[in-house]
């Protein structure tokens, strides 16, 4: 008796934390294992090494992140990184993405951020008159993700918050990145949630907030509680969407590989 291989393929996603907390990564993976997907795709993590950020607060730390994660992949996977998709975890926009997406010979041709990956899910379960926003940690990322926002979808965004715009903008809740997970009273780090969430609601129109760091994962049911208390349960638990870029990402990634495997040369 002979058998044949009709269909079946494993997939094979790599999550990267660019920064050197251990302890934020393992945050992610309570969302990591919420998310539905194939029992055939499985999901890696990585932590960048040393030489990166503990926490990736500004433009500095991105650009230190991006050389430490690069040097190290390359030290480790000399032959190239042999995942069938990359999904960098920092909500940003994050140089390791397009360094990544242009050089196919050491990477897969499926790479997304969560920052990225985030704006796609917002814009898909929206209606049409209804808005999103971001809710993230420093100052800093307010100009920077508002910004991001309109450069990744090519085209000048209007005045986030206008009546015509579906982007409201972006609310700092003043923390660092890992401020989530240890280092400072958890007490404080759900009002200042709260607190940036409301602002966020407050603009009017919105449907959809993000979390706007991967170091909040876990944490919506802080920002619903702040919606409750806003805008009643009902609005809070039946019509506003929460959106985790890492489980956005993860859950897109997989269908870009799939996509990427419909192209006729590939094996």
């Amino acid at each position: 008796m002979s058998t044949q291989h009709v269909r079946g393929k494993t997939t094979k996603i790599l999550v990267l934390n660019p920064n050197s907390s251990k302890a934020m990564t393992d945050g992610m993976n309570i969302v990591i294992n919420s998310v539905d997907l194939p029992y055939s795709t499985e999901i890696h993590t990585y932590t960048g090494p040393e030489g990166a950020p503990a926490s990736i607060n500004d433009g500095k730390d991105l650009d230190e992140s991006t050389r430490a994660v690069l040097k190290d992949l390359k030290a480790s996977y000399p032959n190239g990184v042999n995942y069938d998709g990359i999904v960098v975890a920092c909500y940003s926009v994050h140089p390791l993405v397009p360094a990544m997406q242009q050089d196919h010979a050491k990477y897969p041709k499926a790479v997304t951020g969560i920052f990225e990956a985030s704006i796609l899910a917002a814009l898909s379960i929206l209606a049409y008159d209804e808005a999103w926003g971001i809710v993230t940690t420093g100052k800093f990322w307010e100009e920077h993700l508002a910004g991001g926002v309109g450069n990744f979808l090519g085209a000048e965004p209007r005045s986030p918050g206008s009546n015509k715009s579906k982007f409201v903008g972006v609310e700092s809740t003043g923390l660092n990145a890992s401020d989530f997970h240890h280092g400072v009273d958890p007490a404080i780090v759900r009002r200042k949630l709260k607190e940036a969430t409301k602002r966020l609601l407050s603009k009017g129109r919105v449907r959809c907030v993000v979390m706007g760091c991967a170091g909040m994962a876990g944490l919506e049911d802080i920002i619903r509680e702040a919606a409750s208390e806003e805008k009643g349960e009902d609005f809070a638990r039946s019509q506003l969407h929460v959106v985790d870029g890492v489980r956005a990402a993860i859950m897109q990634l997989e269908h870009t590989i799939g996509y990427q495997r419909l192209l006729p040369g590939q094996v």
